[in-house]
């Protein structure tokens, strides 16, 4: 699995600051989850399907806790896995699992 930095920055930075998110040209609406109604959109990317999934400020983790304080915090799940695979902290991409070689 390879996720492009650029495009989970765009798609975090588009989630929190509109209706829609544009992935290759196309634009996808941005809809809500039914408990929280937290922003959250489902696009593919190199023949995988991912949901971004606006981070829960109430969860006390520590991602919750940069939301909560105001930062914008996307999280990304591989739906094939049900696994979050990626989050985006104001623009910055971590994806889990990836060695930080120098």
């Amino acid at each position: 699995m390879k996720l492009n930095d650029a495009l989970l920055a765009s798609i975090a930075t588009q989630l929190m600051s509109g209706n829609e998110v544009v992935v290759d040209s196309r634009a996808l609406p941005v809809g809500r989850t039914s408990s929280q109604k937290l922003r959250t959109v489902t696009f593919s990317s190199a023949g995988q399907t991912y949901q971004a999934i606006e981070q829960n400020p109430e969860k006390p983790s520590r991602w919750g806790k940069l939301a909560r304080s105001g930062h914008h915090v996307v999280q990304f799940k591989d739906t094939a896995t049900n696994r979050f695979v990626a989050v985006v902290v104001d623009g910055k991409v971590m994806v889990y699992g990836r060695r930080h070689d120098s």
